[in-house]
């Protein structure tokens, strides 16, 4: 099955090489950048919700 990368919207640049990608695939959530798409971290849904409740909190706002 091939892996199917998602990426926001408002994460590309002009030349679309500005962006994170996420994929679901076989139970694990991976995610890489777009300029190295050969470096994928996996991790589970359970990770990530809680990493995003954490971004959506403000946890991270300093890192922007």
């Amino acid at each position: 099955m091939e892996i199917q990368w998602r990426k926001s919207s408002k994460s590309a640049d002009a030349d679309g090489d500005n962006c994170l990608e996420l994929a679901d695939h076989n139970g694990e959530i991976l995610m890489r950048e777009s300029d190295d798409p050969d470096v994928v971290i996996r991790t589970t849904r359970a990770k990530l919700r809680a990493f995003l409740g954490g971004v959506k909190e403000g946890e991270f706002d300093d890192l922007a």
